[in-house]
């Protein structure tokens, strides 16, 4: 049991951290909609520093499994970028929800200098992942227009965060769709 409740709030605070941000909600809020006392969610986690810890290191992990996931079903760079942005898309859960680097950027004064850290190691291998992602285009011909890697991979993950934050504003997907048209159509 004590692992499903750790889980269980561990998904229930993403969740609430990618809708309302990390300031969003507090231990109490957690402890009523799971059913357990405050107490509880201390005994987890400490402190709201160590549960976003957790969510930053659980994203991480889930992240770059996504990542080695689309490659191992995609040989193409084009494919790889097309699944990429579906990744991103899928993670606004029909415009409610940011990526939790871009929550969690939001709210940066918050967090400690150790998630701030690792919020900028996901995004470092996120934009390596990208920049090898050009690179195999550049070999395989499969994307369209492309400049220099290590130029476009910084300019793509600008372009996903950013389409997520005004999808999420405009609580409709469809401005993430729009704000990736380009990029898709540039991927054979």
């Amino acid at each position: 049991m004590t692992r499903d409740t750790r889980s269980a709030l561990l998904d229930l605070a993403e969740r609430i951290a990618r809708s309302r941000g990390f300031d969003g909600f507090s231990y109490a809020d957690l402890a009523e909609a799971i059913g357990i006392r405050t107490a509880s969610v201390h005994y987890h986690f400490p402190t709201k520093a160590k549960l976003s810890e957790a969510l930053i290191e659980r994203y991480q992990t889930s992240l770059q499994n996504g990542l080695a996931e689309i490659e191992a079903a995609h040989a193409s760079a084009g494919e790889r970028l097309k699944a990429l942005i579906a990744l991103y898309r899928g993670a606004l859960h029909d415009g409610q929800t940011v990526c939790l680097c871009v929550a969690f950027s939001t709210c940066r004064e918050s967090l400690s200098d150790t998630v701030i850290a690792r919020v900028g190691a996901v995004r470092a291998m996120v934009l390596q992942w990208i920049a090898e992602t050009f690179e195999l285009g550049h070999r395989d011909g499969s994307v369209s227009a492309i400049g220099d890697p290590s130029d476009e991979a910084p300019a793509t993950l600008a372009m996903l965060e950013g389409a997520h934050l005004a999808a999420r504003t405009e609580e409709d997907p469809a401005v993430f769709d729009a704000a990736t048209r380009l990029l898709l159509a540039r991927c054979q």
